[in-house]
């Protein structure tokens, strides 16, 4: 087999066997193959494409140019969670306890954040004395005793992923739908997953701008999930704003805490009894996702959900009275509101560049060197279509420095007042079930 004769191929839009996929992953793993010919590759798929099956070959031979993470001493159905990103996005943090409540496993692998605020494991750790280093026969005993842990992104998992991703962020070849559901899925099923809930996200804060662009990444990872053994569900969800009110570490943590009380602001909510029915219902704990959603909002409403995020806390070595008592999260040393400058109705929230503005504070790492501020952040007051009076705070801005008046201006510049009342956009979008 030879790589040039492949290249050749997909160029001309031909469909590339299970072996010659085989071939070109193992060769870039293993350096017996260039990167100026993956590249190459890489722009043909770019403007020619895969089929469904190509897709499917191509993440499990990325699957399996590493590690794989065996969780098979977990009792009952494992389900993960995936999103495509976005700003506030406190998902993970409530549905993982949310749904381990109801006895699904939930065994997650978490990152920390680049960009606009920390990732999961950074929001975690904003709970004193948390941590992620645990040995595997430890996260395998939490899960079956718990039904949630979670642990850091460790080993040599998918490093033809890697190494493909690096070579196509410098090639213009990220944005190929096939290429990133690929990565995305190879991932996911790498750490173990029987089944897989995603959440695409669309918007300006989203990586997929339009909902046609997530719908087509969305049924892509389905099919994929699907086509190697995986039940895989997805839902689109709006990022054209943030999610709830809080960006920024330990805000984000007290979020979640008021959210599984119950009293969390009703988009993320919304978005986590979505998911979390998916979870629950691929998880074999309902026979639909209404019966899943009923019996999610029962452990909400009689403190279940919440005992187990202290349970998980704790197990993990973190002060778990966080949970009854939030001012022990890392606090900043000023609150500064700000206000509108007219009357009306809040017509935009131009998610991502809030999102900076966070990072702005401290809250989010601008290179993976930066150091994060655990206690800084936004809290935003309105949302599209909240009315407004001149002089009403929109966002308290938490910092711990004085001098924030770029961190104000860039607020300003991307939070619109409209003298027209606007309508707030719809949050689930579609939801992909094939």
């Amino acid at each position: 087999m030879r790589m040039v004769d492949l290249i050749e191929k997909k160029r001309d839009g031909k469909e590339l066997s299970t072996e010659e996929i085989q071939f070109i992953i193992n060769g870039y793993t293993n350096n017996t193959i260039p990167d100026y010919q993956v590249s190459a590759l890489t722009m043909a798929i770019f403007f020619q494409g895969m089929t469904e099956r190509e897709r499917a070959d191509l993440t499990m031979a990325m699957v399996n140019s590493g590690d794989t993470i065996d969780l098979a001493g977990i009792e009952g159905i494992k389900v993960d969670k995936h999103s495509t990103g976005g700003v506030g996005d406190t998902t993970t943090l409530v549905l993982g306890p949310l749904v381990a409540a109801l006895g699904v496993p939930v065994a997650k692998m978490s990152g920390r954040g680049l960009g606009h605020t920390g990732g999961t494991i950074d929001k975690l750790e904003s709970v004193a004395g948390f941590h992620v280093e645990i040995e595997n026969d430890e996260f395998i005993r939490l899960v079956n005793e718990n039904k949630i842990a979670v642990i850091g992104q460790s080993g040599n998992l998918t490093p033809a992923d890697k190494k493909l991703y690096a070579l196509r962020d410098v090639t213009a070849t990220v944005d190929s739908i096939p290429l990133i559901a690929s990565s995305i899925m190879s991932k996911k099923i790498a750490a173990g997953a029987d089944a897989i809930c995603l959440d695409v996200k669309t918007g300006a804060g989203a990586f997929m701008k339009t909902l046609d662009d997530a719908r087509e990444l969305a049924t892509a990872m389905v099919n994929i999930g699907n086509n190697v053994g995986r039940k895989t569900m997805a839902i689109i969800s709006d990022m054209s704003q943030p999610l709830g009110f809080a960006i920024g570490n330990a805000l984000e943590v007290k979020e979640a805490i008021d959210t599984l009380s119950g009293n969390g602001p009703e988009d993320l909510t919304e978005l986590c009894l979505t998911l979390g029915s998916y979870m629950v219902y691929l998880g074999g704990e309902a026979s639909s996702t209404a019966e899943a959603r009923e019996k999610l909002k029962e452990v909400i409403a009689n403190g279940k959900a919440l005992e187990t995020f202290k349970t998980f806390l704790q197990s993990q070595g973190g002060d778990s009275s966080v949970v009854d008592d939030p001012s022990k999260l890392p606090q900043a040393q000023f609150q500064i509101e700000l206000p509108s400058l007219e009357d009306g109705y809040v017509s935009e929230i131009v998610a991502d560049e809030i999102g900076t503005a966070a990072m702005m504070l401290g809250a989010g790492r601008a290179t993976k060197e930066s150091e994060i501020d655990l206690a800084v952040g936004l809290v935003l007051k309105k949302k599209i279509g909240d009315q407004v009076k001149k002089g009403e705070s929109l966002v308290t801005i938490y910092a711990n420095q004085q001098d924030i008046e770029e961190v104000k201006e860039t607020l300003y510049q991307n939070i619109k007042i409209s003298t027209q009342k606007v309508s707030a956009p719809k949050l689930i979008q579609e939801e992909i079930t094939i």
